[in-house]
């Protein structure tokens, strides 16, 4: 089964980061399929041990509202367990969305890769593809 990258992307910074999350898990050796959060299968995560997430940082530092906190609310439920990788991008604040997240997840009962989020302001540049693709590969190793 593929390593699933769930994300969400306004403008295609996240989506990049996510593009470069599944180039890692590929590059480790495993299969990674990047999906869009409306088109997410919950059964295959439910099954999964390991996935990614992507959202960018909304509003005063929120995730995005519409898809993803209901998406991510649904997948408190059965996280227990799994390892995560998450990801996102932001255009300003300093990242407080994402120790948000992480710490739901952990509260959760989810590992998350690192003990935190990757994170990048903006379009992504080089430094943070690099970041992305070793995330991938170290989630690749928990699928």
């Amino acid at each position: 089964m593929a390593v699933q990258v769930v994300y969400w992307s306004g403008g295609g910074n996240t989506q990049a980061m996510a593009e470069a999350v599944a180039e890692g898990i590929k590059e480790a050796g495993k299969e990674a399929e990047v999906v869009e959060v409306s088109s997410a299968s919950m059964d295959e995560l439910q099954n999964a041990t390991a996935f990614a997430m992507g959202c960018p940082s909304m509003g005063v530092e929120v995730l995005e509202e519409g898809e993803m906190e209901p998406f991510v609310a649904e997948v408190e439920q059965f996280v227990s367990g799994k390892t995560l990788a998450l990801f996102g991008s932001y255009g300003w604040g300093d990242g407080q969305w994402m120790r948000d997240w992480v710490e739901r997840m952990e509260t959760a009962g989810a590992t998350v890769l690192n003990g935190e989020g990757v994170i990048c302001q903006e379009t992504p540049d080089e430094d943070a593809v690099a970041e992305c693709k070793s995330l991938g590969s170290a989630l690749a190793a928990h699928a």
